[in-house]
């Protein structure tokens, strides 16, 4: 699986709150939470993401809150993948449940820029700043999650190994 995709870029520290700010946690549709991801963070977010975004950031991404609206609301607004120096492993375990794309390379805000284009190859185990030409080696993701992520998350995935 490659996903491939132009970069938004943030900080350390990235939590739940801000991804998705807990007054709108009344709802779990996603159509309704995309509306308000990041806008406390970046109000510019809603204008610059695409469905060919990657989103980069420091560390620590994620922290705070365990509920799934942060990564279900960033899925929703058509980020591809989310690559992390460091990930809260609840996000990271919530990301991978929704089928969102996720991959952590500790060099990763040092390597990638705002704005580059970036390939993910999840089976070979390689982030490729196709701007700068730089590769950064990562862990494959082994066989059953990638299976998760192709399904569309953990839910689809179970339904169609129950229906056979």
């Amino acid at each position: 699986m490659k996903i491939k995709g132009k970069v938004i870029k943030y900080g350390d520290n990235v939590d739940t709150d801000v991804i998705i700010p807990a007054r709108y946690l009344t709802t779990t549709d996603p159509q309704v939470l995309k509306e308000h991801c990041m806008e406390d963070l970046d109000p510019t977010f809603r204008e610059r993401v695409t469905p060919q975004t990657i989103l980069v950031a420091g560390k620590n991404f994620g922290c705070g809150s365990s509920r799934e609206h942060a990564p279900l609301s960033i899925k929703a607004s058509g980020v591809q993948a989310i690559i992390a120096d460091s990930f809260a492993r609840i996000f990271y375990r919530n990301a991978i449940n929704i089928g969102l794309p996720i991959v952590e390379h500790p060099d990763a805000t040092q390597e990638i820029n705002e704005g580059d284009d970036v390939e993910i190859d999840f089976e070979k185990g390689e982030i490729v700043n196709l701007t700068t030409g730089k590769v950064l080696t990562i862990a494959p993701f082994p066989p059953f999650i990638q299976n998760i992520i192709r399904e569309g998350g953990l839910m689809n995935y179970v339904k169609k190994k129950v229906a056979g």
